[in-house]
């Protein structure tokens, strides 16, 4: 039977690609515009219905072991259907709870939100609509009943087959306030919501933030910030911004920062001032501070990029402006010259970890983003075998990609020209790249196609 359904699944699939090959091949000129918006309707009813497809999929990679799998779900997904991870996961969260499941003892359960799944499945909602539906449930406290939520989940599911996205995040929140009227979160709710991200740089270096602070982070940053976010304290456009007392009435007037602008500046100068204090201690045998790399000739002209071990870049000047601040570690490297260190421990020396965040700036795993900051150090070649720590045979880690060496099966290896090589285990190679060339986009450039190859 397995053998029949596996056939079954490949000739299906194939008869979807055909069929869309033969759409793909279809003239429209001859239609009305309003044929051509009807047949447009069709093909957003076989749009929402093709992920109810692919939901016993996801489920079952999402129950994989990340050893068998060569990673965790969300990142395999991610990598091997070229999307982002958090695309990934919202695909994994939504099999989660509108694909098929099954007890211990493999019998069928009906979705976590049926009727969501039969309307999806008949291309009446929408990905938008799933999310409103279930950020709206996400909202409720645990203590309502399940046959509310039930109701609930159907009215909502009738009002999205006639409502566009907006609109039924409009009426899902009335109802939400209905069942919820006093909006009264537990600490354990408000747990659930606080975070805080920083997203990926943009091209001008700038970094995007969002999240949610609880009232005891709120309090305390109103109180912090109302005293070095007050005007003309903290204000990185005096020669000598003042940090401590009462800025001068002349700093004061002459402070044309917004209030967003004097946030942000205060936020700067209490982590530089808790850098400096020395207070944070070490941090994978490093003093808990800003380690930055650059070439010597970008140094000298005052202009380029360096990188911190924390995968940000900053422009050559602001390097120069942080020198005055805090001890921070400045590595230096002229073309292609690399510091050699190594020594007979196990552990990596500060020296060795400082090049290392210069050299590989993160994960060498292909794809991985995770910065130098968040990685272990390991070696390529077994301490066991060498008893050397040898700064040519290190590389960085993170702790997923880490245990996939350590229990998985994979190694890694030094190529001809110093890169840092992921091999998979027989049984996972399919030619996937073997280095990683995320922290380093220089490399997408260079003409040399051999960095990939074993």
């Amino acid at each position: 039977m397995r053998s029949n359904n596996r056939e079954r699944a490949v000739e299906v699939f194939d008869a979807l690609a055909a069929d869309l090959d033969r759409a793909l091949e279809l003239d429209f000129e001859a239609l009305t515009p309003r044929e051509c918006v009807a047949l447009l309707a069709r093909c957003e009813i076989l749009r929402r219905r093709l992920p109810a497809v692919e939901h016993p999929m996801v489920n079952q990679i999402a129950a994989t072991d990340p050893a068998e799998l060569g990673g965790k779900p969300r990142w395999v997904l991610a990598d091997e259907l070229h999307i982002t991870r958090g695309e990934a996961g919202r695909r994994i969260n939504d099999a989660a709870d509108l694909g098929p499941r099954r007890t211990l003892t493999g019998e069928s359960l009906d979705p976590l939100l049926p009727a969501v799944a039969a309307a999806q499945k008949k291309g009446q909602i929408g990905t938008a609509h799933i999310a409103v539906i279930r950020s709206f449930f996400h909202y409720l406290p645990d203590e309502i009943d399940a046959g509310t939520l039930t109701q609930a989940e159907h009215h909502l599911t009738d009002l999205a087959a006639h409502y566009r996205p907006e609109h039924l995040a409009k009426l899902a929140q009335r109802l939400a306030d209905h069942l919820h009227p006093d909006g009264n979160y537990t600490d354990d709710e408000r747990a659930k919501c606080r975070g805080l991200i920083l997203g990926p740089q943009d091209r001008d270096g700038m970094t995007p933030i969002k999240g949610y602070l609880d009232p005891q982070a709120r309090a305390t940053i109103d109180a912090v910030l109302a005293r070095w976010a007050a005007p003309g304290m903290c204000n990185p456009d005096d020669p000598t911004p003042c940090t401590s007392g009462t800025p001068t009435q002349e700093a004061i007037e002459a402070d044309q920062r917004s209030t967003a602008q004097r946030n942000h500046d205060a936020l700067t100068a209490m982590a530089r001032a808790l850098l400096a204090s020395g207070e944070l201690g070490q941090h994978n045998g490093l003093p808990a501070t800003i380690v930055i790399s650059t070439p010597l000739s970008d140094l000298l002209a005052g202009t380029g990029k360096a990188h911190t071990g924390g995968g940000t870049w900053l422009p050559i000047r602001d390097v120069l402006r942080m020198a005055g601040h805090a001890h921070h570690y400045l590595r230096i490297y002229d073309d292609a010259k690399e510091v050699a260190l190594f020594h007979t421990k196990r552990l990596a020396s500060p020296g060795q970890r400082i090049v290392l965040y210069a050299k590989e700036r993160g994960c060498s795993h292909p794809g991985c983003p995770i910065p130098g900051y968040l990685c272990e150090v390991h070696h390529d070649t077994n301490y066991a075998n060498t008893h050397q720590t040898d700064i040519d045979g290190l590389t960085l880690r993170c702790g997923p990609h880490h245990q996939l060496i350590t229990t998985g099966g994979w190694r890694t290896r030094k190529s001809h020209n110093g890169t840092t090589e992921t091999l998979p285990p027989p049984h996972l190679d399919h030619g996937q790249p073997r280095t990683n060339c995320y922290h380093h986009p220089e490399k997408l450039l260079q003409d040399s196609k051999d960095d990939d190859v074993p």
